[in-house]
């Protein structure tokens, strides 16, 4: 089991568990259209947005198949939530977990992503001692495609028309990463500064 109640201090970046006082900065960009864009949730107000950050303030433990950790991250200078990361644990018998991110435009282009998620990979690799790490993305979303590439993920497949999304038939992107790939040389010198948005795993 991995439970997370304590901040996680990267380079520049803190991820904690949500708290209640975070939902007006998860509704400046949870309610905007463009990060909703590939999500499957649509554009949230406010009230969404709250019940949704009472869901992520629960989510610190991976202790059976289908728990998420989701975690707050905060730009330490100025208190703001600019995103959120999140783990999933697929497997415990098979040691499988999936990625997800999501990122407030505003705060794209800065590399905030590739450390935040660098930072989970390393949970689920180190601390939860998983064996395969994946991540999914809608094929048209080429940020988050490149996201996980920086990250050193593997593209393992492109599944056609897998739902009927928002008025259109979906495809979605597969990566993946095994234990004994990481942590990958890409993901180690990587300083791209492109835009990055996210996958988005859990609500």
């Amino acid at each position: 089991m991995l439970r997370i109640d304590f901040p996680i201090a990267t380079a520049r970046l803190i991820l904690r568990p949500f708290r209640p006082e975070d939902v007006e900065d998860v509704c400046d960009y949870q309610g905007r259209p463009d990060v909703a864009r590939f999500m499957r949730w649509e554009p949230r107000g406010p009230e969404d947005v709250r019940v949704a950050v009472e869901q992520m303030a629960r989510e610190t433990e991976l202790a059976s198949d289908g728990d998420c950790l989701s975690l707050a991250v905060v730009e330490p200078g100025t208190g703001t939530v600019v995103g959120q990361v999140e783990l999933v644990l697929l497997s415990a018998e098979h040691r499988q977990g999936e990625l997800g991110c999501v990122f407030h435009p505003a705060h794209q282009g800065k590399g905030f992503a590739t450390e935040a998620a660098f930072a989970v990979l390393r949970l689920g690799f180190d601390a939860l001692g998983l064996h395969r790490v994946v991540g999914r993305c809608h094929a048209d979303n080429a940020a988050s495609a490149g996201l996980l590439e920086r990250l050193g993920m593997r593209r393992e497949a492109r599944f056609i028309g897998t739902e009927f999304f928002k008025g259109a038939w979906r495809d979605d992107l597969v990566y993946a990463m095994l234990r004994q790939e990481w942590p990958a040389p890409a993901a180690r010198r990587s300083t791209s500064r492109a835009p990055e948005t996210g996958t988005g795993t859990c609500p």
